[in-house]
């Protein structure tokens, strides 16, 4: 039996502005705040018809996308964004969000006042600037991820992952590896990432997902991985990993009816692929949480 969905705040607020026809706006709510850093939950209903603003912050930051997609340009290039994936912003540099591939975003931003910045990236041995302009969903922020999920429940425990967040993102980014080119099929992985998101508990041949994508599956996953910075099967496992560790912490539903929900079929391979991306067993994940 499916659990219950958890409550997803884009959707609500997507269905108001369809309801009253309204343009599409972004409405940010503070979380928690300290010396030199703040969280913000953002929540974006424009669509294709809404204009690109580009926007100058004081700022450095780091936004984690909790649902939708939208498409970044910056001095480092054009990127979408779609959920588990993260918007890198150096601080004094412009930068354009656009949703033109599809309407609406949910993100968890992390603000960072330059001092505090150039402290963490100085004792963390980074320097203080990201080099690229996103992170895809990958395995070293899966835990930070998911206590960032997690955090905003609690948001006493916002201030350790931020300071962890703002490090590891600074590092991964040096050595992220980026295209030379936008990929020309934006907009048909948007749509295929929306569609994954939404059915990220159902089964999915490249196969199908290339149809939808009106690409042959060898051109469909060289495109998804130049956009997104994974292969279709991390991105799946990532999302359905991720809903497990939200409601193996604000849930007591067994741990076998959570694996079986979120899309796995066996609860020893959800054990051992839990264990690998968290470092600890669902059990232990949710005693610690």
């Amino acid at each position: 039996m499916t659990m219950a969905l958890i409550h997803d705040p884009l959707a609500a607020a997507l269905a108001r502005k369809a309801a009253s026809g309204a343009r599409g706006q972004i409405a940010d709510l503070l979380i928690a705040s300290g010396e030199g850093w703040q969280v913000q939950d953002i929540i974006c209903t424009c669509g294709p018809h809404d204009h690109e603003a580009e926007e100058l912050t004081s700022a450095s930051s780091v936004a984690l996308v909790l649902s939708g997609s939208f498409v970044v340009r910056d001095r480092h290039g054009t990127s979408l964004l779609s959920e588990g994936s993260y918007l890198l912003v150096n601080a004094g540099h412009c930068f354009a969000c656009s949703h033109r591939h599809g309407e609406g975003d949910r993100c968890l931003s992390f603000r960072f006042e330059p001092e505090l910045f150039e402290r963490i990236a100085h004792d963390a041995g980074h320097r203080a600037g990201f080099a690229h302009n996103r992170l895809p969903p990958l395995r070293p922020l899966a835990p930070l991820t998911a206590r960032a999920r997690l955090a905003m429940r609690q948001p006493e425990l916002m201030e350790e992952v931020a300071v962890e967040l703002a490090a590891v993102a600074l590092g991964l980014s040096a050595n992220e590896n980026r295209p030379a080119s936008p990929s020309p099929h934006q907009g048909r992985m948007s749509e295929v990432l929306r569609y994954m998101a939404a059915q990220s508990s159902e089964e999915h041949t490249v196969a199908a997902l290339a149809r939808m994508a009106k690409l042959s599956p060898y051109h469909f996953l060289r495109s998804f991985k130049s956009v997104t910075g994974v292969t279709p099967h991390q991105w799946l496992l990532r999302a359905r990993l991720r809903a497990a560790a939200e409601k193996l912490a604000i849930t007591r539903a067994p741990v076998t009816d959570i694996a079986f929900d979120v899309g796995f079929d066996d609860l020893s391979n959800f054990t051992r692929t839990f264990r690998a991306e968290f470092g600890a067993s669902p059990r232990q994940y949710r005693l610690a949480a």
